[in-house]
């Protein structure tokens, strides 16, 4: 009969936890293999989650192989069983955040079938903030548990969070700048002030919101430049944002002009400039004279479009054509500076 308290019975005992791992990390596969057609998303999850998985089972098989055999009794064996321990907590969290990781982008997708415009916007950033809050608390929980396995420290930490000194000392501590912008990140997610998405004017920088980090977000300039700018800058300072309710938005086109400009034949050709161009989404539009000093006059045109990149493109247009227009068909209208001379 085989002495499993031996050195060969701890080799064979090795041998059968190393097979059950392989099964165990085969198993999966098979069942995906199996409903993977009918259910895709199981695919995708595995393949995410099977290198954490085989980490986690494979440490899980050696350490039970090894404390029921001839390693038990060493000397040696505490300290190898609580590296082993560390191990499986860090090889589970790493486990349990990519299958959170996996739910999250899953209800991500389904909101991006349901919802659209603004109310995606706002459901896109409340679910990605919780995303990464869940694999931060995940990683605290983690790392917490693994210091706590040391008895020392599990003493020291007891007494260090009992005492009222220290407890004032964290407190302080969360009012800096570091803690301050993770609340700032959970308070623009939830009250909706921002959202991944948005156009928004910062610093007279014009870019979309392209990020929203637990500390701070990332703004994706016009040009390709980023700004990566602290969470609480946007619950202390004044922001532009251009789609707070919804995309469709409101322009302007000003010229300055003389005043012998025919406004009738102006607001024929713009009308006839707005019409046939497929940035306009026909619900605003029109032509006025806001002022008239200093020998010009200001004509402002209205145009509305979709979203912010249309309307840009629709602004564009209607200068450009309008001036065009206006020097081949009435120059007499291009401002001009008038001089009196008296003999």
């Amino acid at each position: 009969m085989l002495d499993w308290t031996s050195w060969t019975g701890t080799a064979v005992a090795v041998g059968i936890a190393l097979a059950a791992a392989t099964a165990a990390v085969l198993a999966p596969h098979a069942i995906t293999s199996l409903v993977g057609r009918r259910a895709a998303w199981t695919r995708d999850l595995y393949r995410r989650a099977r290198r954490p998985w085989a980490v986690v089972v494979l440490i899980v098989a050696l350490w039970i192989a090894a404390s029921v055999t001839q390693p038990a009794r060493e000397d040696w064996w505490p300290g190898v069983s609580h590296l082993l321990l560390i191990g499986t907590i860090l090889a589970g969290a790493w486990l349990l955040g990519t299958v959170a990781s996996f739910a999250f982008e899953g209800l991500l997708t389904r909101e991006k079938a349901t919802f659209t415009g603004a109310d995606l916007r706002r459901r896109r950033t409340q679910i990605l903030i919780i995303q990464r809050l869940t694999v931060v608390l995940i990683a605290v929980i983690a790392v917490g548990m693994a210091l706590f396995s040391f008895p020392a420290l599990r003493v020291v930490g007891t007494s260090v969070l009992a005492s009222a000194g220290i407890v004032s000392v964290i407190a302080g501590l969360a009012a800096q700048s570091i803690f301050g912008n993770l609340i700032a990140g959970i308070q623009i997610a939830f009250t909706d002030s921002i959202r991944v998405g948005d156009v928004v004017v910062i610093e007279e920088q014009f870019g979309r919101i392209g990020e929203i980090n637990l500390s701070y977000i990332v703004v994706y300039l016009w040009d390709e430049r980023r700004l990566v700018i602290p969470c609480s800058y946007f619950t202390t300072n004044v922001i532009e944002t251009w789609t707070r309710r919804s995309d469709a938005i409101l322009g302007t086109v000003y010229l300055d002009l003389d005043w012998r400009v025919p406004m009738d034949a102006v607001r024929a050709k713009f009308d006839e400039i707005v019409a046939a161009s497929e940035a306009w989404d026909r619900r605003s539009s029109g032509v006025v004279v806001t002022d008239s000093q200093g020998g010009f006059v200001t004509v402002r045109c209205t145009v509305s479009a979709k979203d912010s990149d249309d309307l840009w493109t629709l602004r564009c247009d209607v200068r450009e054509q309008m001036m065009t227009w206006l020097q081949q068909e009435h120059p007499d209208a291009l401002p001009r500076t008038r001089v009196s001379l008296e003999s």
